[in-house]
């Protein structure tokens, strides 16, 4: 299981989450006078609004703590007392390839930036370098911090997995033993395709010996390979990009077979049941088997949030709690919430929520090593980095993701 620790958090996340919390005592407020007027069967249109607003602020809050997280963790590169884990010399060379173009073939690794075109090449970050994108994007790309990453050398990588196990029986002590059939495999493949970015830089950025070129490289391509990253893992098509869960073939979670996601329904057509919603929540929590209920989360995004979180149970409770302290997740039923803004929306036979132990459920491959071409002619005055890294992704165990179909039937 995967060890999560949390620093200390700065002034400012204590400060957003104060804030979060202050929203929701405030939201939880409002929405109980709604819920009256509702049941006395007198709406209030002012009201409606005044919730709404109430849980705009509380998710603007919760923005501003989680970004002020993120810029917390974010790693620095060469700060004080910081130690380079390649040779200075490299370093420096690295440094002057970004900064003139300059590079020693003695020094740098040349690689080609497509198999079939060895000429169209560039040259392998440093190991630090490459590591500090990966945390950027372990902390900027949230299905990288819910599911397993690999680092693999190859273009593909092949798992092979039981989907039924080895047979066996009772006998008496003299009896026969009749020969068990073997388990049946299956071999799971997921590809690395090429994921890039082209951060523009001015010469003036370039020159100056005070800006560390790896720390900028690292987060202009943050953002544009976080994004891509998040769509394709949600719900890529598996053509030239990582394989989403949601892509995979989606049948009623009693007929699910291997190869299949199963899925339980809300009972109406484009959001929850008007009796009873939280049952439905409860059922989808125990479709996965007991295995891959202790490490479940819930995915969705904030507007499908924002439904659920007027929920109560049957002691008038409400289902949804905020992070206790910083770092911390929402909770929904005890469960924690994963926002994903590439979630679908509610909508007549959408799939807005998943639940399960997606660190189980799906896997991510990163091919080792990101690769940079330095191109100071196609927009001139700006000089252009390639940098190109190669991503794969897709389900590795079809029983520990479950999702809800908003449908009635």
């Amino acid at each position: 299981m995967k060890e999560t620790k949390h620093a200390a958090a700065d002034p400012a996340a204590r400060a957003a989450m104060h804030e979060v919390m202050a929203a929701f005592e405030a939201f939880k407020a409002a929405n109980d006078e709604r819920l009256a007027m509702l049941e006395s069967r007198r709406g209030d249109a002012l009201l409606e609004e005044k919730v709404a607003r109430i849980d705009a602020s509380l998710q603007a809050a919760q923005g501003r703590m989680d970004r002020a997280l993120a810029d917390g963790r974010r790693p620095a590169l060469g700060g004080e007392g910081a130690k380079s884990a390649v040779p200075d010399e490299r370093k420096q060379a690295w440094d002057g390839y970004l900064k003139t173009g300059q590079s020693s073939a003695l020094i740098l690794e040349a690689k080609g930036l497509s198999e079939g075109v060895p000429t169209a090449g560039g040259y392998v970050a440093p190991p630090e370098t490459e590591r500090l994108i990966e945390r950027r994007l372990q902390m900027s790309s949230p299905m990288r911090e819910i599911a397993t990453v690999r680092t693999i050398g190859a273009g593909v990588f092949r798992k092979p997995v039981s989907t039924a196990g080895i047979e066996s029986g009772w006998v008496a002590e003299t009896a026969a033993r009749p020969e068990t059939d073997p388990p049946v495999l299956a071999l799971l493949e997921f590809p690395a395709a090429d994921l890039y970015a082209s951060p523009a830089a001015t010469q003036a950025l370039l020159d100056d010996a005070f800006v560390n070129l790896d720390e900028w490289l690292a987060a202009e391509c943050e953002d544009a390979f976080a994004g891509q990253e998040t769509q394709a893992f949600v719900a890529g098509d598996g053509v030239n990009k990582p394989r989403g869960f949601l892509s995979y073939d989606k049948v009623a979670d009693a007929g699910q077979a291997w190869g299949e996601i199963g899925f339980m329904l809300s009972g109406a057509a484009g959001g929850f049941a008007a009796a009873n919603p939280v049952d439905r929540i409860i059922d989808l929590i125990y479709a996965p088997r007991a295995q891959y209920r202790a490490n479940g989360r819930f995915v969705l995004n904030r507007r499908t949030a924002a439904t659920v979180r007027k929920f109560k149970d049957a002691d008038g409770n409400y289902i949804w709690s905020p992070a206790t302290a910083p770092g911390a997740p929402a909770t929904l039923l005890g469960y924690p919430v994963s926002e994903i803004e590439t979630m679908p929306d509610l909508a007549a036979g959408s799939f807005a929520l998943a639940f399960g132990d997606f660190a189980k459920g799906y896997l991510i491959v990163d091919r080792a090593g990101v690769r940079v071409l330095r191109d100071p002619y196609s927009a001139k005055p700006y000089v252009l980095f390639y940098t190109t890294k190669r991503v794969g992704g897709g389900v590795q165990n079809f029983d520990a993701i479950k999702l809800m179909k908003f449908a009635a039937s």
